[in-house]
């Protein structure tokens, strides 16, 4: 069994909202997989599907965001699970909207629902999900406030394909698991150009191969020259 626990804040006010892009992914996965409707059980939303022969659980906490792990961690002891059977996703400022990363483990990176999550599970090692909503200004009140605010309809657009684009993402954690799913949806890497040769680095490479060739025709010449003979 695995649970997949996808992070907001309950209410319908926020559910439009960055914050929420977890529950968004965890809607979505539900209706994908048929899941079963969603019911209260320790502090948070939860709804069982399967995968193949794979059962899942799937959890929106109901805590609010900064208390996350006060719902996931009971329901990991509950359920008898290992902290490996756990896939959480979560918004993440330092990607830009409609980019995703997916990770084997590692700390919180600042995120107050990853915090709650790590102290109350006591282990890192689960896979994460993180979902691009981009970063503000800086400053408190403005990170407060563009997490908390809906998307503009450009970046809804983009969030609504990379929840798309995250439902075979999930179901490659689940089935082939984390790092195979890393290598497949993880945004590849643009390898970076090699500089430009200097003029002086250019006229020396194209003088050796000049010399080159020139050794070479004095050496067919003089080969010809002893075959005459």
């Amino acid at each position: 069994m695995k649970m997949f626990a996808g992070l907001g804040n309950p209410g319908a006010e926020y559910a439009a909202t960055r914050h929420n892009v977890g529950f968004m992914l965890a809607d979505a996965l539900a209706a994908r997989w048929d899941a079963t409707s969603w019911r209260t059980k320790q502090d948070a939303l939860v709804a069982e599907a399967r995968l193949g022969t794979e059962k899942i659980l799937l959890v929106k906490p109901l805590t609010y965001m900064n208390e996350s792990g006060r719902a996931v961690g009971p329901l990991l002891s509950w359920y008898k699970l290992d902290p490996s059977d756990l896939i959480v996703a979560h918004d993440d400022m330092d990607l830009p909207v409609g980019t995703i990363r997916l990770r084997k483990k590692g700390s919180a990176g600042g995120h107050n629902g990853m915090k709650s999550i790590l102290y109350h599970v006591q282990d890192e090692n689960f896979p994460r999900v993180r979902i691009g909503v981009g970063h503000p200004v800086h400053g408190r009140e403005q990170v407060i406030r563009h997490v908390l605010s809906p998307f503009s309809g450009e970046d809804a657009q983009k969030i609504r394909k990379v929840i798309e684009y995250l439902l075979p993402a999930v179901e490659c954690i689940v089935t082939e698991g984390i790092e195979m799913a890393m290598n497949k949806y993880n945004p590849k890497k643009e390898k970076k150009p090699k500089p430009p040769e200097n003029a002086e680095e250019q006229s020396a490479k194209n003088e050796a191969n000049d010399s080159g060739r020139q050794d070479e025709s004095t050496e067919q010449t003089e080969r010809s020259g002893k075959s005459d003979g």
